[in-house]
């Protein structure tokens, strides 16, 4: 009875387990090459299901989600704007609420234009790091939060290609400098 009651918690915990990681974590092959160069095709990710169940998207990450559009397989690109934030292309440059974004990662900088857009409440602008080369958010849609699917949090296929995702916080925008301190004045304030 001992033997097969152990037997039982240890059948239990594993499902357990099972079903946690299920429910937490999910594994994406990438398709196409929207994200390049820090994302290619044919690589496998794997996205964090959990990481907005108690936060929200935040400018910078990398996101899978059910793309607002028609499509056989969920979308993966980077979150630039926020709910109720002003996102305009032009002269090779992002600008959110007017100010210039600093995108170091991306494969080459947009060589089109979007005229400014307010983003809706609950909905996200997004673009892939392959600017030119990519069907996101400059083509006339955002993406709800309910479609969010999770963050995309590393690499793990091929086995040689093993990393982390990289996100952006965007210091322009909030202050910040590179070592994410915030700057302060000279009369004490901070900006």
């Amino acid at each position: 009875m001992k033997t097969l009651r152990e037997i039982g918690i240890v059948i239990a915990i594993a499902i357990a387990i099972f079903v946690l990681l299920r429910v937490s974590l999910q594994g994406y092959t990438v398709r196409y090459s929207c994200m390049l160069p820090n994302i290619e095709n044919g690589e496998w990710i794997m996205v964090s299901k959990a990481a907005y169940w108690f936060a929200e998207p935040e400018r910078g990450e990398v996101v899978v989600f059910e793309p607002p559009t028609s499509s056989q397989f969920p979308y993966i690109k980077r979150i630039i704007a926020l709910p109720g934030e002003t996102v305009e292309v032009k002269d090779d440059q992002v600008f959110i609420n007017g100010v210039p974004l600093e995108e170091d990662y991306v494969m080459e900088p947009p060589h089109y234009t979007m005229p400014a857009k307010t983003i809706p409440d609950n909905d996200y602008f997004v673009l892939g790091d392959n600017r030119n080369n990519s069907n996101d958010s400059h083509t006339g849609w955002t993406v709800p939060r309910e479609n969010m699917i999770g963050e995309a949090w590393f690499v793990y296929w091929p086995p040689n290609k093993l990393r982390l995702v990289k996100h952006y916080s965007y210091p322009e925008l909030t202050g910040e400098d590179e070592h994410g301190a915030i700057q302060v004045n000279l009369v004490g304030g901070i900006t």
